[in-house]
């Protein structure tokens, strides 16, 4: 993750401006502007990492929105080497150190430990869906099913997390979802459309949900399978008979990808129905928060 890009930039600079940490006046009346301060930033569950570079990046940021910067602003950040994005830690693990001005500490914790345990949430879920299919020769994917504006955030801590992402937008892929069958003419016109007039590189993914479907999209040329909401004994028969069709093509490869309905519970079935990726919507729209803390001293003077 390029934490210094200009997208990420304007991302944690409007965090930090939402929670107006400029003007916090708490701290300004009650912090000596020249307080330095410690904080460490500790994991209160068992958990994977995502997010420490956002750390300078906003103590950065917050430096040039300060209207009163104070006569120290130096920072550091230190952390064991052993601790980076993508790794498991344990419940008291301190995760990092931050020295820096007292006031520049207390008015970036929430935005800190806010971005920190939403990234980590999705990070920790996502390996546990991992684990759930490990040995199997399927991935796990994440979908578009992000919060407005986080979406490369969120996917990069799927990739903390050992999951692999899908299209990042609508520009980087074709898949012909259902109402793109219903609006375009059907299956074989939609199909046909999109594989003509695609632009080179682009592979064309179809979404299925019945077997008429099915003969349909391997009929007209689709490039890549979704098996939308399917049993997993209903996938396992529908990959049986995409390698069918293939096997009689020498050179031709169609990966296949299941989603809907897919959980925790149940993952497993899915994957050893032998589809190459699963994708799983709950990795973003539903991760549950990493429970993270910031425990600030002030240092000696």
């Amino acid at each position: 993750m390029d934490w210094k890009s200009s997208r990420i930039d304007a991302l944690l600079e409007l965090a930090l401006i939402e929670d107006k940490a400029a003007g916090d006046a708490t701290t300004n009346l009650t912090i000596d502007p020249n307080l330095r301060a410690s904080a460490s930033i500790i994991a209160r569950q068992d958990m994977v990492v995502a997010g420490l570079g956002a750390v300078p990046r906003f103590l950065e940021i917050f430096a040039r929105l300060d209207p009163r910067p104070p006569a120290q602003t130096r920072f550091e950040v230190v952390s064991h080497p052993e601790i980076f994005d993508g790794v498991r830690v344990r419940e008291g693990q301190v995760l990092a150190v931050v020295r820096h001005n007292a006031r520049a500490l207390l008015s970036c914790e929430r935005v800190i430990l806010n971005l920190m345990q939403h990234l980590s949430g999705i990070a920790t879920l996502t390996r546990q869906y991992v684990d759930a299919i490990a040995g199997t020769s399927a991935r796990v994917l994440d979908t578009r099913k992000t919060v407005p504006g986080l979406r490369a955030l969120e996917k990069y801590a799927v990739l903390c997390g050992g999951g692999t992402n899908h299209r990042l937008d609508l520009a980087s892929g074709i898949l012909i979802k259902n109402n793109h069958i219903a609006l375009g003419g059907g299956l074989p016109t939609a199909l046909t459309n999109a594989l003509e007039h695609r632009q080179k590189g682009q592979r064309v993914q179809v979404e299925l949900r019945t077997t008429q479907e099915l003969e349909e999209a391997l009929a007209f040329g689709a490039e890549a399978i979704l098996l939308d909401n399917m049993t997993p004994e209903e996938i396992r028969r529908a990959v049986s008979r995409i390698k069918e069709v293939t096997a009689k093509e020498p050179g031709r490869w169609i990966p296949t990808e299941a989603s809907g309905g897919i959980v925790l519970e149940n993952i497993r079935a899915y994957a050893e129905a032998g589809v190459d990726f699963i994708s799983v919507g709950a990795l973003t729209h539903s991760a549950k928060a990493a429970d993270i803390s910031m425990r600030i001293e002030a240092e000696p003077s």
